[in-house]
């Protein structure tokens, strides 16, 4: 039985991870005119510097989730086995007990998958990455697999509000024997809302980095997007979409050559849906683009590529989504 979650107070050690948040955004340009601390709380405060780690182990036929560490508003619930296509595989909704992403927010979220565990981690429901006046947000990711682990972290989408700021920095280590599907869906904002919520936040940076067992970095990606100042509604940027993705395919060579000669790119005016693939320096895998009108094609987009990788590298299939998903 996997041990009970631990719940991490102030003052307790965390990571170096932790510890990288903390001055993330004061360390980037593009976050320079944020740098204001809020005036209701400061920021990185009790309740504003959430930590999760999550640690999967393959314990006879089964991954099951082995060490938890937590600390508010982040959380996580006991791991499921409720795929049918990979019953072993160990299946975590991430939980926050927030209405989103806040002014002045911290998170940090780390992922090991062990060696021949098997692990599937989403959200709840989309990341709301709310309006600001003061400061900004910043996440750190850190994920590890080690050999023959397989990971799927799909994500529900971003939606940056109107005057938000959020900075995000993404480290990957994976054995070359491993598989990772990471994917980000970022949505224009609550284009529903008013106009000035369509493209309307001030910052959105993500940078991805990834590395070997041994440490030495492999491929590395930043792209920060600030609406206000350069529009992002041009030819060669989101053109006439609204809705952008990039899924990451980390994995052995024979597996991401037949994986992308699978996918392959197209466009389809008939659900309003671009996509393409590349292959990420060093032969360490692919990365797809996905372009949309609506959420919904760029969604199921994701899914056709879930489904090819866990064909070819598990020889399984992909279950019916559920309704309500």
């Amino acid at each position: 039985m996997a041990p009970a979650p631990r719940d991490v107070f102030v003052g307790a050690p965390l990571s170096d991870a932790w510890n990288r948040v903390q001055t993330l955004g004061a360390d980037a340009i593009e976050l320079a005119p944020y740098q204001d601390e809020p005036p209701q709380m400061s920021s990185g405060a009790v309740g504003k510097n959430g930590f999760l780690h999550m640690g999967f182990e393959r314990r006879g036929a089964r991954t099951v989730m082995v060490d938890v560490e937590r600390r508010v508003p982040l959380l996580v619930q006991r791991a499921l086995h409720w795929d049918v296509g990979m019953p072993e595989m160990a299946c975590v909704f991430i939980l926050t007990t927030s209405g989103g992403i806040l002014q002045g927010d911290r998170y940090t979220l780390e992922i090991d998958v062990e060696a021949g565990a098997a692990a599937h981690v989403t959200t709840q429901s989309a990341t709301k990455v709310q309006s600001m006046d003061h400061n900004y947000a910043a996440q750190v990711q850190v994920i590890r697999l080690r050999a023959g682990a397989y990971l799927e972290y799909i994500p529900e989408p971003i939606i940056p509000y109107r005057g938000s700021r959020f900075i995000s920095d993404t480290r990957i280590e994976v054995h070359p024997s491993a598989v990772l599907i990471y994917a980000e869906i970022l949505l224009p904002g609550r284009r529903y809302h008013s106009p000035d919520e369509h493209f309307g936040f001030d910052v959105f940076s993500s940078t991805v980095t990834g590395y070997t067992p041994e440490g030495l970095e492999t491929y590395a990606e930043k792209f920060v997007l600030e609406p206000r100042k350069r529009p992002l509604r041009q030819l060669g940027v989101m053109g006439a979409y609204d809705v952008y993705a990039s899924v990451m395919l980390l994995a052995p060579r024979a597996d991401a050559d037949a994986i992308s000669a699978r996918i392959g790119a197209d466009m389809q005016p008939q659900c309003a849906i671009a996509y393409g693939v590349s292959r990420l320096p060093n032969e360490v895998g692919l990365i797809f683009r996905i372009l949309g009108d609506q959420v919904g094609p760029v969604k199921e987009k994701i899914r056709e590529i879930q489904a090819v990788v866990r064909e070819r590298a598990k020889a399984a299939s992909l279950p019916p989504r559920f309704l309500w998903r």
